[in-house]
């Protein structure tokens, strides 16, 4: 059976669905793998390089599998051989027309983005592994646009102070930033809703910052805040942002709005030169004033809203992303044939549909179809 790997279509992407030597790993496994020509370069990872693992090399390339990083466009997913296998992140609730098209073609379609939060499934959470990029880009990206030095230096001419940085969200990308900026000196605080984020944010060198509002969810997530408590939670964080000299927002919300935590009052209460890098501006932003790939400069505070964070570093992200992808697939095939494990509670949880089907129940409710879940074949008796 033939695994396709496009050249991703997004503007300005970099990354690319499988890195030479997961081409190998996936050749040596039996399968036969077909790569667009151009689709690693972006990454550094040349058509030679492929061809090398063992890939053929085309310009058009389509196969009982397809994987990519970006979800297709229209005109790409019309493409997708009908009853194969599409893998990506396709944030489905983001992206039903082209959920749509691929049914109809009868795609089983997987997305990153519904993988389960489980301890089983941590080597093939790619969510976090894009995260770890961004948070760690975010932090450079800080200390790139903030015009003074972020660690602590005396000198001859003079004791220039530490950088204060306010990194809020303190999931997988927030303690990526955390240490990052540690590492380059600056005094780092740390904000999240979750209060068990604080043994987390302090063991990356942060201080914790407390508030009175919390959204202590089960399993150690978070629940949406009421319009209250959000209104109370901005109140009390504005000292702590006009204090600091970067904030870091990395509060993305997969397949949603990403929500607001600093509005404009809080941009207007800091200092001049402050900078503001908003992650999360791909799903909207973090800031009431951020635009997507823009830097907004406002009352002497500049917004930088970050675009695809993980693009800015295409080689690593891919390294990471293709080894997300062969632990996730190793669940949906072996040995060169697709045979998904549907007792499997990732391989049900990160399937959007198959068959013709909607099998994600939040997916079947925004397309306004019925909600079909995967049912796991019985197995026979000895």
């Amino acid at each position: 059976m033939k695994i396709a790997i496009q050249r991703e279509s997004r503007e300005g992407e970099t990354r690319v669905a499988l890195t030479p030597e997961a081409v190998a790993a996936l050749v040596r496994d039996g399968w036969e793998v077909h790569v667009q020509t151009g689709a690693g370069t972006a990454s550094h990872f040349t058509d030679e390089n492929y061809r090398t693992a063992g890939a053929t090399v085309a310009d058009r390339v389509s196969g009982d599998v397809t994987f990519r990083v970006n979800p297709p466009t229209l005109a790409e997913a019309a493409e997708v051989p009908e009853g194969s296998l599409h893998l990506s992140f396709l944030s489905p609730l983001l992206a039903t027309d082209v959920v749509t098209v691929l049914n109809d073609r009868r795609v089983t379609i997987v997305s990153f983005d519904l993988v389960p939060r489980i301890s089983r499934a941590q080597y093939m959470d790619a969510l976090s592994s894009q995260a770890t990029v961004s948070g760690y880009r975010a932090a450079l990206a800080g200390a790139e646009y903030f015009d003074r030095f972020f660690p602590l230096l005396t000198t001859a001419a003079g004791t220039i102070r530490p950088a204060k940085v306010l990194v809020m969200g303190v999931g997988v990308a927030g303690l990526q930033a955390i240490s990052t900026a540690r590492r380059l000196g600056a005094k780092v605080r740390a904000y999240d809703v979750r209060s068990a984020a604080k043994e987390e944010a302090e063991s990356a060198g942060a201080t914790f910052v407390k508030l009175s509002v919390t959204a202590d969810a089960a399993g150690g997530y978070a629940r949406e805040l009421t319009d209250e408590e959000r209104a109370q939670q901005q109140a009390e964080l504005l000292s702590e942002v006009a204090n600091a000299d970067i904030v870091i927002t990395t509060a993305a919300v997969p397949g949603r709005k990403s929500p607001i935590l600093v509005t404009t009052a809080m941009v207007e209460a800091m200092g001049e030169g402050s900078i503001i890098i908003d992650m999360a501006a791909d799903g909207g932003g973090n800031c009431e004033l951020t635009r997507v790939g823009e830097v907004v400069a406002h009352h002497g505070v500049r917004i930088v809203g970050m675009k695809n964070p993980p693009s800015e570093m295409g080689a690593s992200a891919s390294f990471m992303y293709a080894n997300n992808v062969l632990k996730l697939f190793g669940l949906f095939g072996a040995k060169g044939t697709v045979q998904p494990d549907w007792s499997d509670e990732v391989v049900v949880g990160s399937t959007v549909a198959t068959n013709g089907q909607i099998n994600h129940a939040p997916t079947a409710q925004a397309l306004g179809v019925a909600h079909q879940p995967i049912v796991a074949p019985a197995k026979e008796s000895e």
